[in-house]
């Protein structure tokens, strides 16, 4: 199959964690080795590692690709003028605090320039810790980006895109996911004139899915659901700004060529999308709501079994048939710290004010729970089985304290008034009556 630099076609493989291999032109994937000494078609042979080379192999990531130019022909990178939006870190506060939709700007925005600092909890350079993003966008980029300070999860939830990357071309709408591993270089085009959603980046261990323990061999996301593209190589001369994130900060440099060259590749450290409308949820039949836990489709593990740098946790639509049993989410307090966003519908545990596009935070042992409204209506309402639809509320969980950014403090789209949504709850103890 040949796919040029305007070929419009689209493919995909199956799998999580496979060792994928795809060519856009017949014989250009060698055989047998991975550097031959004359790489066929003329091309170069280079190696993209997303773990360190003594990674034991269950853990290792990496791919061979074999592109028109190598990466390393490029000029030096010049610090941007123009940086990520967000700013700094703000004060620390041990508040709940909860944000509006950002709006989507007037002027020409493409992903990079649409990217908002909201939250982190370690700074770029440190090999744990996330942070997350807003972005915004309403133009298609016009140049190439890749970020040497992890890995991008990104999870639209207004507008499709189209991004280009190294491997091949992942169209992402929202409901679906995509994940970009750390170094590879992408493009994002709009499908539609404008586009919102999140984004998390990872700076710890490479996201995979959760093992199942007690659940069994099946159940929550299926690796096969997971879609990774098919080669397709840009043989462009056209000068091109390559940008890249290096340590929290932008730099770029001009190119001769398109950097998204690479004709065939094989090798596991790849882009992948997956539809979260394909997440097979589990809950209870008898009592008591889950631990949320029970609805992770990603996980970046620490060194401490069970506790997770990142975990990418939705709540999707289920039925809910437990029986004498305070449904929505129970009132808690966590050792972990929540950033909550929705993409389309309403969240259970809220009744209003968490609207699509917006988020909230729940720092470490703050406590939340059900607004007063949702709180009362679920001690008063007559369990019969019933089905949440038309939701998909979604969790970047950590175990370290996220800190806002300065601009998330002080930016119109704080809510003023969060903890007020707790503040109409009664005092309805009788001490005696049970």
């Amino acid at each position: 199959m040949n796919l040029d630099a305007s070929s419009p076609v689209l493919g995909y493989q199956s799998g999580f964690g496979n060792e994928f291999s795809s060519e856009a032109l017949p014989g250009a994937l060698p055989v047998g080795q991975n550097s031959p000494q004359k790489a066929p078609y003329g091309l170069y042979a280079e190696l993209l590692s997303g773990t360190a080379f003594t990674m034991v192999r269950s853990e290792s990531r990496r791919t061979w690709m074999y592109r028109i130019q190598p990466s390393a022909n490029h000029p030096a990178f010049v610090k941007l003028e123009r940086q990520l939006a967000g700013g700094p870190l703000g004060p620390v506060t041990p508040n709940r605090l909860r944000w509006n939709p950002l709006p989507i700007p007037v002027e020409a925005t493409d992903f990079i320039d649409g990217l908002v600092g909201m939250v982190a909890n370690s700074g770029a350079e440190k090999p744990s810790g996330i942070s997350i993003y807003h972005y915004r966008a309403n133009t298609s980029m016009q140049r190439v980006f890749f970020n040497a300070d992890g890995e991008l999860l990104v999870v639209p939830e207004q507008g499709r895109l189209r991004i280009c990357t190294e491997l091949g071309r992942l169209d992402l709408e929202p409901l679906e996911i995509a994940v970009i591993p750390r170094g590879l270089k992408f493009r994002v085009e709009l499908l539609d004139p404008q586009a919102r959603g999140y984004v998390a980046e990872n700076h710890g261990a490479p996201l995979r899915l959760p093992d199942l323990g007690p659940i069994g061999s099946n159940g929550l996301a299926n690796p096969r659901d997971f879609l990774a593209p098919v080669a397709h190589y840009e043989d462009d001369q056209s000068r091109t700004t390559l940008v890249q994130k290096f340590l929290g900060e932008l730099w770029g440099c001009e190119l001769d060529h398109s950097p998204l060259n690479v004709v065939a590749w094989h090798g596991n450290n790849v882009p992948y999308k997956y539809d979260l409308r394909r997440f097979n949820t589990l809950g209870t039949v008898s009592f008591d709501h889950p631990d949320p836990s029970i609805f992770t489709v990603l996980t970046s593990p620490t060194s401490v079994p069970g506790l997770a740098n990142l975990d990418f946790v939705i709540f999707p639509p289920r039925w809910m048939v437990a029986e004498n049993t305070f449904r929505p989410p129970w009132f808690h307090r966590n050792l972990m710290n929540e950033f909550m966003g929705l993409i389309q519908g309403s969240y259970d545990a809220k009744a209003e004010g968490f609207l699509p596009g917006g988020a909230s935070l729940h720092s470490c042992m703050s406590a939340h729970g059900p607004d007063g409204e949702t709180c009362t209506k679920a001690i008063t309402a007559e369990l019969q089985p019933s089905k949440i639809d038309n939701t998909m509320a979604f969790m970047f969980e950590t175990s370290q304290v996220l800190r806002p950014s300065r601009f998330a403090l002080e930016c119109a789209q704080l809510q003023s008034n969060y903890d007020a949504c707790w503040a109409s709850l009664p005092a309805t103890f009788t001490p005696n009556r049970r």
